[in-house]
């Protein structure tokens, strides 16, 4: 049996009867990628490591319910061209229990925090923590952020 064709406009859930498999009205958006909750950083160094992450190809940050994860966009080697699970029988229990009620079937990603670069996650942590690696192509008049000032020096009175 084939699958049908999928829309070619936005569709919603309410667009479909109760009970409705998704499924088998999506482009296996949920096989697309993988998400594995991280610890929330809490100083420079763990920025460094979450910036570590986002050197690597297809890896972005983001922050849900105030929970960090680390998201990779891949495709499932076992997907196939029609969307369905090439090893459905045998398929994984994350993909066994993974349900339909929270899926991102309309396409409504909205995240607290998203980070796509190593330098906005840089960025952030500036914000936090003050500037850790000056930029080389800004010089000091270019830069929007005034520099630290240098402390005053101690004048001595001959006391």
């Amino acid at each position: 049996m084939s699958r049908p064709s999928l829309p070619t406009s936005i569709r919603r859930r309410s667009d479909y009867p109760e009970g409705t498999n998704l499924c088998d009205h999506c482009t296996a958006k949920c096989c697309h990628y993988f998400a594995l909750q991280i610890d929330e950083p809490v100083n420079r160094r763990d920025f460094d490591y979450i910036r570590w992450y986002l050197l690597h190809e297809h890896a972005t940050v983001f922050v849900e319910d105030q929970s960090w994860y680390l998201l990779v966009h891949t495709t499932c080697k076992h997907l196939q061209s029609d969307y369905r699970c090439g090893i459905y029988e045998t398929r994984p229990q994350i993909c066994r229990e993974y349900t339909t009620d929270d899926c991102e079937f309309e396409d409504d990603w909205c995240y607290e925090k998203y980070f796509e670069t190593p330098e906005q996650l840089d960025e952030y942590a500036d914000a936090l923590f003050g500037r850790q690696f000056v930029d080389p192509n800004v010089s000091e008049r270019q830069s929007l952020r005034s520099q630290r000032p240098t402390s005053l020096p101690i004048a001595s009175f001959g006391l």
